[in-house]
């Protein structure tokens, strides 16, 4: 009898104890589905500047990793519409933008509510680009040329500076508007230079051995100031409403531009899946060579100064571009960088 008690006993213990492991079996199950639900995304939109390219790069990484989502975005990336970037950021069509920064400065002074929040290149790399059997060396040699405008305000006042910085005189250029046609083609066979990124027109013409001469602006600070182009672009609203969108984006933003510099070769896979027209040799050799470019000297990727976003608005009222200067401090900020290294 006793013999049979215990059997009872042990068997119901046994049982308690199965049940036991199956109920904390079932609520770990019930966690991990819990945990692995996907979470509620908000909708955001990014404008480019112009096609896809090595501007963008890491964009198109944030979004191929799966760090927007990761960060509770779903992001949509478009290409410039008639409106133009800063319109529709400052309208709120869009969330994000690509511009540059003499843009933000001359939409500031107009009183449009757009702020730069990441510098995408750390300095200007762009230049005034001929070919070389034009016979261009500087700015003095600009004098008798024809010049292709993509209709920038800022144009003209800046070769006038730099052809008077070297004693030249800018009404001798001619103006021909070629709004933004492939720079290699026009300067074929309509204008004697024009306005580049060196990252990607003057990265093009070495690859197809194409020999050009290219006035830095980098080169020339004493006349003409450092500035950042492109940025990167929101509006008040958004910062002030929904800081945390900003912050989200930026996280997986700066990650992806990261990436970019520590894997260009990976980073360009990725920019051509997105972007499969590009030429892939142009391609490859951009990205090789913006990788040194997007955080060159600064502390981290995208950061940004009040010095330089001042400096280049009272350069601009100085030379009469601008009607008023901006408030630099105001026209920036680094607030949405990430601090640590994801």
């Amino acid at each position: 009898m006793q013999t049979k008690k215990l059997f009872l006993s042990m068997l119901f213990l046994t049982l308690m104890i199965l049940s036991a492991c199956q109920s904390a079996e079932s609520g770990e199950a019930t966690q991990t589905e819990t945990e692995t639900e996907p979470q509620e995304r908000t909708d955001v939109t990014v404008i480019l500047d112009w096609v896809p390219n090595t501007n963008h790069t890491g964009l198109f990484v944030a979004q191929e990793k799966g760090w927007f989502e990761e960060n509770g975005l779903t992001v949509n990336i478009i290409q410039p519409g008639e409106a133009g970037v800063e319109q529709a950021v400052a309208s709120g069509s869009a969330e994000f933008g690509v511009s540059y920064q003499e843009a933000v400065t001359m939409a500031r002074a107009e009183d449009v509510p757009i702020v730069s929040i990441a510098a995408v290149i750390q300095h200007n790399t762009s230049g005034f680009a001929s070919r070389a059997e034009v016979g261009i060396e500087g700015p003095a040699d600009f004098e008798g040329k024809t010049y292709g405008s993509f209709g920038s305000p800022v144009e003209k006042p800046i070769l006038d500076l730099l052809m008077s910085c070297a004693d030249a005189d800018g009404d001798q250029v001619e103006f021909i508007d070629t709004g933004y046609a492939d720079f290699l083609s026009i300067t074929e066979r309509d204008v004697d230079f024009a306005w580049i990124f060196y990252g990607w027109d003057g990265i093009n013409a070495e690859n197809k051995g194409i020999d050009l001469n290219v006035v830095m602006l980098n080169e020339w600070q004493e006349c003409v100031p450092d500035y950042y182009t492109p940025v990167l672009i929101t509006n008040e609203t958004l910062i002030s409403e929904q800081p945390d969108i900003a912050a989200a984006f930026m996280a997986a933003t700066a990650r992806g531009y990261n990436f970019a510099i520590e894997n260009p070769d990976e980073a360009v896979d990725i920019l051509l899946a997105a972007a499969p027209e590009s030429d892939t040799e142009l391609v490859k050799a951009s990205q090789e060579w913006l990788a040194e470019q997007y955080q060159a000297d600064a502390p981290q990727w995208g950061v940004q100064s009040e010095e330089v976003w001042q400096r280049y608005s009272d350069w601009l009222a100085g030379q009469g571009i601008l009607a008023k200067t901006i408030d630099g401090a105001t026209a920036f900020t680094n607030e949405f960088l990430p601090t640590d290294e994801n």
